[in-house]
């Protein structure tokens, strides 16, 4: 039967005698947020996208004709031109980069196309290419990109290209039929099989989709006159080998630590598991020497901590029951040691710039 009390409001020892009913209580609880994703400020919507696919379809006469220059003019008036065309290639901006500095000599990084690509998709309006050099940087890409879209994509055994792909198989033929014709939804699906959908934008907003966590946390502690330290890559903690997300009140004499983990991966959430279970090496180790411990608190989210039941052992285990989900992020400082740090609730100052 399943007890009516979540982990964390019952003692260790009671915890751990019915462990396996409290990892049922998590699973129920755990919100699987993976329907829904963060546009970002870089979300590209349909309408600005297909404005751009009509300027490029124009300016190759349906794409029977890969004009490097009369492509680069469209880009100059709209430069969300240069992701679809990007698009077609079906390369990531970094991709884009070594192809076009290797055809056209010129010096492209892959750090200037992730900046280019970005700066678009946040500003369509904006114009690029406002010096000779990113001119000319510009137009290798599209140089690049009109030379491997012009041939049929090459084949060897055992191997498959890149560009073998319904629209660019057969180089510009296939791109016109394509434009002309329409895409068998088939095809369309198995492409998006091959690629996953919203790919792109999942990658390009995995650190806004973790962030969500922490700035609940940072909320609550903030209401709850919990004094805190948010940690960031950019500024490690010598005494720290294994960073937490928050330290309560501060690094030098922590009441509780807290680590933040959303996942829809359980591969990636047996890692996540695994930080944790090192916070509570380090808090033992403490104690073993005579110091004073502290709470080892997690707060997940995610569908990937709701399949392995073992993890979810461990992590409750390492916690001491201190486990909470994105639903229950209110009940930290009442359920944990941290009830002992409330003072007048007043507004934290802003929490560091995440790396």
């Amino acid at each position: 039967m399943m007890p009516n009390r979540l982990p964390f409001e019952v003692a260790p020892q009671e915890l751990l005698q019915d462990i396996d009913a409290y990892v049922d209580r998590v699973f129920r609880a755990l919100e699987s947020d993976f329907l829904f994703m963060p546009r970002g400020d870089g979300f590209v919507d349909f309408e600005a996208f297909a404005e751009a696919y009509d300027r490029i379809t124009a300016a190759t006469a349906g794409f029977h004709s890969l004009d490097p220059n009369a492509i680069m003019k469209a880009v100059r008036e709209l430069p969300m031109t240069l992701v679809v065309l990007r698009t077609i290639l079906g390369f990531s901006p970094p991709e884009w980069a070594d192809v076009a500095s290797t055809h056209d000599g010129e010096t492209i990084t892959q750090g200037y196309v992730r900046g280019l690509d970005r700066s678009i998709r946040k500003a369509p309006n904006r114009g690029i290419g406002h010096t000779e050099l990113q001119e000319r940087r510009i137009f290798a890409l599209v140089e690049a990109a009109c030379d491997l879209l012009s041939r049929p994509a090459p084949r060897a055994p055992g191997q498959i290209h890149r560009l073998e792909k319904i629209d660019t198989r057969a180089g510009s033929r296939s791109l016109a039929q394509v434009a002309s014709e329409g895409v068998p939804y088939a095809s369309l699906l198995y492409e998006r099989f091959l690629g996953r959908p919203f790919a792109s934008h999942r990658d390009s907003v995995s650190e806004l989709v973790g962030g969500i966590l922490e700035d609940r946390i940072a909320e609550h502690l903030s209401e709850a006159g919990i004094p805190f330290h948010q940690t960031t890559s950019v500024h490690p903690l010598e005494e720290w080998e294994q960073l937490p997300d928050f330290l309560c009140p501060d690094a030098a004499a922590p009441v509780a630590v807290i680590e933040a983990k959303m996942t829809q991966d359980d591969g990636t959430a047996r890692d996540k598991v695994a930080r944790v279970r090192q916070l509570a090496a380090i808090r033992d180790e403490r104690v073993r020497r005579g110091e004073a411990g502290f709470d080892v608190v997690a707060c997940i989210a995610g569908r990937g901590f709701g399949v392995r039941r073992a993890d979810m052992k461990a992590l409750l285990s390492a916690t001491r029951g201190k486990t909470f989900t994105l639903s229950q992020v209110d009940r930290i400082a009442e359920c944990t040691r941290l009830s002992s740090l409330a003072v007048d609730a007043h507004p934290h100052p802003d929490p560091p710039t995440r790396d």
